[in-house]
Formats: C-alpha cells, structure tokens, sequence
C-alpha cells in the first residue's frame, strides 16, 4: 500500500512523516509535494492544500492529525467524495483541554487574577470569596474532549451545565440540547466553555446576544473558547468586558493566528490569551490511532471517528 503524508512547513507536525514510516513497515510512504500526481491509498494529512487531495476518487481513507477537521471541511469539492474522512479520536488532547480548562475556571473561582494585580501593586487585600453553588460551570459541547472536561470540573465539584446538538444524558452534568435548549443553558451558567466543532451553525455562537443570557453573579460571568477562533465575535466579547457586563476571557484560539501584535485583545488585561496550545495532539497516540486504523482499512474492517461531512464533525 502507498501513503502520502503531508503538513505544511511551519507545522511541529513536520518531523512525524518519519514516526509515520516506521509505524507502517509494509507501506510505501512519501511526503507530498506540490506536483505529485502518483497513486496512493491513503492520506495523512494536516491543513492540505485542494491540489493535493483534487480528483483522488481512488483513496481509502483520509486520516487527518487532529480531532479538528474544519479546516479540511473547508477544501468542498476538492475533497473527493465517497472517501472516508477520518480525525483523530482523543490522541492524547483530552485530558491537556481537561487541564487547562481546569486552570481557567479555578484561576477565576479563587480570583488569582485579581490577586495578580495586587501583587504588582504590592497590595495585600483578602478578597471576598466565590461559593461554588453560585458558580455554574456551562460546556458548549459534550464530545470526548467536552465529557474529559465536564468530569474534571466534577471532581472539584463544581457544577457542571453541558449543552450539545443532540440530548444527551451524562452522571453528574445537567444536559441540554437543541436550539430550544440553548438559552436556558446559558441562562444557567456563570462560565460558559466553548469546545464545540466549528460548523456554519456553531460559528459566532459566542455573540453578544448569547454571552448577555449569562449568568453573572455578583462578580460577572466568564467565557474560555478552546475550540476555534470562528466561535467568537471578538468585538462583542471586547465591548462587554469593557461594560463589565462579561468579567473576563480566557482565550487560546483567535479569528487569525497568529494574532495580530495590534490586536486590542493585548491591550485587555482581562483576557489571558494562549497561542492555541490548549491542547495538542499527542504524537506517540496520534501514530498509532492512524497507523492502525489504516492497518484495519486495508483488512477490510470498519474503523471509528469517520466526519459526518454534512454535519461537520
């Protein structure tokens, strides 16, 4: 069988071609280049350019290097239809989100920030505590990463909202769905945590009608996106922190990355920003998910996290 594998040059995903190789002995593999026209059986992939994947009808499978796939889904008809498009399922990023997530909440219940600013100004001044029955944590988004980060908060004992497309049923998480769902969701939740797909539906979710439906307490209510910048009507969220009707942000995703050094969102101190490193994929995981689900392709078997390309996930 033949693999071509391909990343673009500025990717840490680069130097994998060679994990790859040598996780697939039998198999041929190449890295793509621009040009290369030659016949393969799959793809491994992260951020292909449309001439790449154009016209190959006769793939097995695309396997794409992370759980994300909207930026592939954005190649349309380049995309050849009736192959199987397949992202990876966790690969190690599940409990990375559940961390940093953590970390986010947790630095906003306990109000490290605040106290980060006292002690640049050499203040000493206990401030009054949040108490957690006051302080609902809201999950846009109850796929694998989401549940890894509902039952982190769990542990701590927060309370934990989760809303998803479809009902679902989780221990420990008040579980909403649908459209119809969605403002009772947010209405009960003082933080709200995007880690949703992006699709035509959930882009700009994080708008100022909705994040205005939060529940924010004595001390206002908090947004964290770990999903895409795509989610976030950045002018909104900076426009109601600057009401303090939104109390902050912790952002590690942004409309364009890198972002802009001009970007009003430096000039914020409310908003904690990360360069999209919330979670990422975990090599050693993510070579042996693609490497054996291509070994069961080619056995003729079914393998798990195949995109819904209607759907977008």
């Amino acid at each position: 069988m033949k693999v071509m594998f391909y990343t673009p040059p500025t990717s840490f995903m680069q130097g994998w071609f060679e994990d790859i190789a040598r996780a697939l002995p039998e198999a041929e593999c190449r890295f793509w280049q621009e040009g290369d026209t030659a016949h393969a059986d799959y793809a491994v992939v992260w951020h292909p350019p449309a001439s790449m994947l154009q016209g190959r009808t006769a793939l097995k499978g695309i396997f794409n290097l992370g759980a994300g796939v909207d930026a592939i889904l954005k190649l349309g008809d380049a995309l050849p239809a009736g192959v199987p498009l397949v992202r990876v399922d966790d690969g190690g990023m599940a409990i990375q989100m559940a961390e940093y997530v953590t970390h986010a909440v947790l630095g906003y219940f306990r109000r490290f920030d605040a106290y980060r600013q006292q002690s640049a100004r050499c203040e000493w001044q206990p401030l009054a505590p949040n108490t957690k029955q006051d302080f609902r944590v809201g999950i846009l988004g109850l796929g694998v990463l989401g549940v890894r980060i509902a039952s982190a908060l769990a542990y701590f004992e927060f309370p934990v909202n989760g809303w998803s497309r479809s009902q679902k049923s989780l221990p420990g998480v008040d579980c909403y769905s649908g459209e119809d769902g969605l403002d009772a969701f947010l209405r009960a939740s003082r933080v709200v945590v995007c880690i949703l797909p992006l699709t035509p539906d959930t882009a700009g979710i994080l708008n100022r009608d909705n994040l205005l439906k939060l529940d924010r307490g004595n001390g206002g209510a908090y947004v964290i996106n770990v999903a895409r910048g795509g989610h976030l009507v950045e002018d909104d969220l900076l426009a109601l922190i600057g009401t303090g009707e939104i109390a902050g942000a912790t952002l590690d995703v942004f409309g364009r990355e890198p972002m802009d050094g001009g970007h009003p969102f430096w000039q914020e101190s409310r908003i904690c920003i990360t360069p999209h490193i919330s979670a990422v994929s975990v090599y050693e995981e993510t070579i042996r998910q693609i490497s054996g689900k291509i070994r069961v392709v080619e056995g003729g078997g079914v393998v798990g996290g195949v995109v819904d390309r209607v759907v977008g996930y």
